[in-house]
């Protein structure tokens, strides 16, 4: 037993090495989206490769391979939900994981994504996207040789996925799209067929500064520690963790829409509280950050929609909304306003999307960037491929690449595997919020008195604190009895919007 705790502390002091590292490459990139002056864009990228690549060559060396080694055998008899267990088995898999991949490959993604960081805002400004292309191409090259690198049995996506949503595989999520998009459509064209509440009030003049403190007076209401955190601009939010301490979110603000600004801010909040709730034990090694991405998707789209877009939460916040700003809000109604923030319509813009259509927006990126890796997809023709999905899905069609291939950030970051987790976190939330509300006995009211210890103190035990050491699965089958379910999140919204919409 002493031997394996003096080997345990020696691994963990080789891996917050490690975690030091990729958190100051993170404090880079960080600042690369929030602060930094465009000119640094070339040496930044340097930088950025340059730790991200000493990050890799530390957790990757055979020190690391040999204390799992010795380690793996010491635990076997232990909890598999012990922190000693859960450590030895979550670093395994990303030491592996990580042996796979040579030095060069990961130095290369990581100069090439930041080199496409800032091509991809400037291409975005000026409705660019020959700006963007070059940078592109070389992103799904690389991911293309990360993925073949990896190995996979079924599919080339299998491996980038799995870096996201350990576990899952392509095939699992076109079957949850499809049965997805087989109850959407018809609901979309039902909402359509009923008469539209009017969102006009959104769209009044909302001074930027009063935006931006009701936002953090709210999220301050939900928990989120700004003595561990904090928010700036960015041109796409985000959040990141440089530490359990220290927790950074971004959003941005349009003058004339309420919604960006405010439920981008209620969104990253709900990534931030996962983040400040792991427990600070954790801090510095591989267990530290959520367990998926999905399950952290999960916390934004609980918090920005189950909680945010609810009608007790505006029952307790839309007097302070109408005090904050009476020239805009002073002659409209409660139910205006909440009908307004719920209405359901096809939108051009993923972020500003509405419940019921935003999956349809993430199946529609998943499409493409599958194509783009197969080779049956060319980078030159995504706009054409987008706006023809985006009409097929949707019913609109981009004027623009900035509003059409550009909007995201997600691909300039290198992220392929990314975006099914954004419709998975949904039917988390969903499951994970109806427990929620059978376990705390009035949380409604509770939310409708804006309070929100209870649930916070409920995620907290039931996600959060656990990190790395529980899989999302294994979170959902321990709290809700059951693995990932559609249907809450589909009895949801037909439950929600059709009491909206009169179906």
């Amino acid at each position: 037993m002493k031997e394996m705790k003096e080997t345990l502390e020696t691994l963990k002091a080789r891996l917050a090495k490690v975690m030091d590292l990729n958190a100051a490459a993170a404090v880079l990139e960080w600042d690369q989206e929030t602060h930094m002056p465009a000119g640094a864009a070339g040496v930044r990228a340097l930088q950025i490769s340059t730790i991200r690549k000493l990050a890799h060559e530390h957790l990757t060396a055979d020190e690391i391979g040999a204390l799992l080694d010795r380690l793996d055998p010491a635990v076997s008899d232990l909890d598999p939900a012990s922190t000693e267990a859960a450590l030895v088995r979550v670093t395994r898999r990303d030491y592996e994981r990580a042996r796979k991949l040579p030095g060069r490959l990961v130095a290369a993604l990581a100069e090439a994504s930041a080199h496409a960081r800032e091509a991809w805002k400037t291409a975005r400004e000026t409705d660019s996207f020959a700006t963007f292309a070059p940078h592109l191409e070389r992103l799904v090259e690389l991911n293309v040789e990360k993925a073949e690198t990896l190995g996979y049995e079924e599919h080339l996506y299998d491996p980038l996925l799995d870096e996201f949503e350990p576990g899952m595989k392509t095939a699992d999520v076109e079957r949850v799209f499809e049965g997805l998009r087989a109850e959407l459509v018809p609901l979309v064209h039902a909402i359509a067929e009923r008469p539209a509440p009017d969102e006009t009030v959104l769209h009044r003049r909302f001074d930027p500064q009063k935006q931006w403190d009701f936002g953090l007076a709210v999220i301050r209401d939900f928990g989120f520690d700004f003595e561990r955190g904090r928010q700036d601009h960015s041109a796409h939010p985000f959040t990141t963790a440089f530490s359990v301490f220290d927790v950074r979110l971004t959003t941005r603000v349009d003058e004339h829409f309420f919604n960006p600004a405010f439920f981008g801010t209620l969104h990253e909040a709900g990534h931030g509280l996962y983040e400040q709730g792991i427990d600070p034990a954790l801090d510095r090694t591989p267990l530290a950050s959520g367990t998926s991405l999905g399950m952290h998707e999960s916390q934004s789209r609980l918090w920005e929609n189950l909680v945010g877009r609810s009608r007790p939460f505006w029952t307790y916040y839309y007097p302070h909304l109408q005090k904050t700003f009476p020239e805009s809000l002073s002659d409209v109604e409660g139910e205006t306003f909440f009908r307004a923030v719920n209405k359901v319509a096809p939108s051009l813009i993923r972020v500003e999307a509405d419940e019921v259509t935003y999956n349809l927006h993430i199946m529609l990126r998943f499409e493409l960037e599958k194509a783009m890796l197969e080779g049956r997809l060319a980078v030159a023709d995504v706009p054409e491929a987008w706006n023809e999905k985006m009409e097929a899905y949707l019913g609109l069609r981009p004027s623009s690449d900035a509003e059409g291939a550009l909007q995201d950030i997600h691909w300039s970051l290198g992220a392929f595997g990314y975006f099914p987790t954004y419709a998975l976190g949904n039917l988390m939330s969903a499951q994970l919020f109806n427990q929620a509300k059978q376990d705390l006995v009035g949380l409604d009211d509770q939310i409708a008195g804006g309070t929100f210890e209870a649930l916070l103190r409920w995620l907290r035990v039931r996600v959060h604190r656990h990190g790395r050491k529980k899989t999302a699965t294994e979170i959902l089958v321990d709290t809700t009895g059951a693995g990932l379910r559609a249907d809450p999140w589909l009895a949801y919204v037909r439950e929600k919007f059709g009491a909206l919409y009169g179906l």
